[in-house]
């Protein structure tokens, strides 16, 4: 910053006030310390007037400058309360009268010239100046919505060590068990077993990223991770229910299922009738349902059935009504097809096999990943379904949409 050279009055006039106030003295102390001594020398002087001793003089001065040196203390230590302590930036005010060549200009009192001071620049959060050193203040990650999983919460689940699993399925049931008279011949049976052998199947996805951006923000390693885990449970979800066991495909639920056929018909039937006439077809099979698995859509649109008086079926909207038919818990989930439904003894009708748990893995191994400092981020899972009972799923239409 550069002073240009003002008119001599104004330059006599500043000088004369800044030494009056006793910036512009030998002194190199503080100003409150210069206040402190000046403010003695007056009171010194004063007291002499009043007739004081010399000995007296000298310790009310004392005195006085000692308050002196406390003030400026407690106002240094003030400061730093503060926060303007001496690692604060100094203002462009207080470099300027700090400035050795001001104070040696002032002193020059009325000489003619111009004094030149280097002010040093303040980093600002500007985005000419350090504004992308100062970090802004971000919420926590926000995601897109994730579904709740519960097919694989039906079925029970065995954790194995091989590729594959195999296991005697019964095709054939003796039955010529028959009344025998005393001394006749008893009737021979005859059964048929089947070894049916199950695959674990993979379920993978992966993404690159660079190790820059893990180690640098290393909440993102969660959030892959997360997400990674979270895209095999939804294709797990699909293939246990809808697997078509074509190809890499688990052979799913729904594929094998038995068809619905309505035990007797019910005149004007609801799809909570619907539903009762499936598990009534699943009981007959001598298995016991425990679940029913319908869409989200279709949950909804039974809670909204309505009697004659306009009252709910299920319940009032403002009641905490448990997601039952019939005392089965009913899942609901958009991996089913709207206007289907499974009902199922599901802890007799199959068994999911867990070879490989979800798990996520980093490596540079995938081509030229190394040298450029990449790694790839695998999610992988390998799990078999075997549905060993498909008389135990029921699986039909509730017939509202053509």
């Amino acid at each position: 910053m550069t002073l240009h050279q003002k008119p001599a009055a104004v330059k006599r006039a500043t000088a004369h006030l800044l030494n009056s106030a006793g910036y512009l003295t030998k002194d190199t102390g503080s100003p409150l310390e210069a206040l402190s001594r000046k403010f003695g020398d007056h009171a010194a002087e004063t007291l002499s007037k009043l007739g004081a001793t010399n000995d007296e003089l000298a310790a009310m001065k004392q005195q006085i400058e000692n308050h002196g040196a406390e003030l400026f203390e407690l106002a240094q230590k003030a400061s730093r309360r503060s926060g303007l302590d001496d690692s604060m930036p100094d203002t462009i005010g207080k470099q300027f009268s700090d400035d050795d060549d001001v104070k040696s200009f002032a002193n020059q009192q009325a000489r003619p010239g111009r004094v030149s001071v280097q002010v040093k620049a303040t980093i600002t959060t500007a985005e000419n100046s350090a504004g992308a050193l100062a970090p802004a203040a971000r919420d926590p990650y926000v995601g897109l919505p994730q579904r709740r999983f519960t097919i694989r919460n039906l079925l029970p689940v065995v954790n194995v060590s091989s590729g594959f699993v195999e296991y005697p399925r019964l095709v054939t049931r003796p039955g010529a068990a028959a009344m025998v008279e005393e001394g006749a011949l008893k009737p021979e049976s005859a059964m048929a077993l089947e070894l049916v052998q199950t695959q674990m199947r993979v379920i993978a996805h992966w993404i690159p990223a660079s190790r820059q951006i893990l180690d640098d923000a290393p909440q993102l390693r969660d959030v892959i991770d997360g997400e990674l885990i979270y895209g095999l449970k939804l294709k797990e979800e699909e293939q246990l229910l809808n697997g078509s066991g074509v190809g890499q495909n688990l052979l799913g639920m729904v594929t094998q299922a038995t068809a619905f056929t309505a035990p007797f018909v019910v005149p004007g039937a609801t799809m909570i009738d619907t539903i009762g006439l499936g598990i009534l077809q699943t009981a007959l099979t001598d298995l016991e349902p425990d679940g029913v698995v319908v869409s989200s859509a279709d949950w909804m649109r039974m809670r909204l059935l309505k009697n004659a008086d306009g009252e709910y079926l299920l319940g009032a909207p403002g009641q905490n009504i448990a997601s039952l038919l019939f005392g089965l818990p009913v899942v609901s989930t958009p991996a089913m097809a709207v206007d289907k439904f499974l009902v199922g003894a599901f802890q007799a009708a199959g068994t999911l096999y867990d070879r490989w748990q979800a798990r996520v893995e980093v490596s540079t191994e995938h081509a030229d990943f190394f040298v450029r400092n990449l790694v790839a981020i695998l999610a992988e899972e390998r799990i078999g379904l075997a549905i060993k009972r498909p008389k135990a799923l029921t699986y039909g239409d509730f017939g509202n949409v053509t």
